[in-house]
């Protein structure tokens, strides 16, 4: 019987190692299986991340070009009713026009025609005035600045102190707002 008891006893000792390696390999198949699983998880997460970003990406694309478009539009439309209103205000001065040009055939006195023209200017001068544009100050003995004035000739200075001053203003220079749009053309004494 002793060496039944041995031999049972080797018997279970051999189960239980049986068993603790089985437990081992279930233990480490079960643990693989844990990082699959995981591993299949964190990926699908990845997946649904890179579609929600990838949705978010072509919304936006498309909310940009519609943005793109939209100003294009609203810029070209801009541009075609820009002077819309300066227009506006200019057609009246024309109107003033035709009217003095049918009384001038009608009538022979100058002195009312002259009168009728200068109402038109100053009606017109206003209506640019309104919109920014100023006329550059230029009078015989300014001195000559870059910014405002253009040269187009020299003369020989009927004073002494005209020598490289301004002489004459041939055309009248004008800004709108800060920007010069024309310069003065004048003439200098050397």
């Amino acid at each position: 019987m002793g060496k039944e008891k041995t031999v049972s006893q080797e018997e279970n000792l051999e189960n239980e190692v049986v068993k603790d390696q089985e437990t081992e390999v279930s233990g480490e198949e079960s643990t693989e299986a844990k990082e699959e699983k995981a591993e299949i998880s964190e990926l699908d997460k990845v997946k649904a991340e890179l579609a929600e970003q990838k949705d978010k990406y072509l919304r936006m694309y498309s909310e940009f070009e519609n943005f793109r478009r939209r100003t294009a539009k609203e810029k070209l439309e801009l541009v075609k009713t820009a002077n819309e209103e300066l227009v506006l205000q200019l057609l009246p001065v024309v109107d003033d026009f035709e009217r003095a040009d049918k009384s001038f055939n009608d009538e022979t006195e100058i002195k009312a025609f002259k009168e009728g023209m200068d109402l038109i200017q100053n009606k017109f001068v206003k209506a640019i005035e309104a919109k920014g544009v100023k006329k550059i100050k230029v009078e015989a003995g300014d001195d000559f600045n870059d910014e405002y004035h253009e040269a187009i000739t020299r003369i020989p200075a009927p004073e002494e102190k005209l020598k490289g001053k301004i002489v004459d203003c041939i055309e009248n220079g004008y800004s709108l707002g800060d920007k010069v749009i024309r310069f003065a053309k004048v003439v200098t004494g050397e």
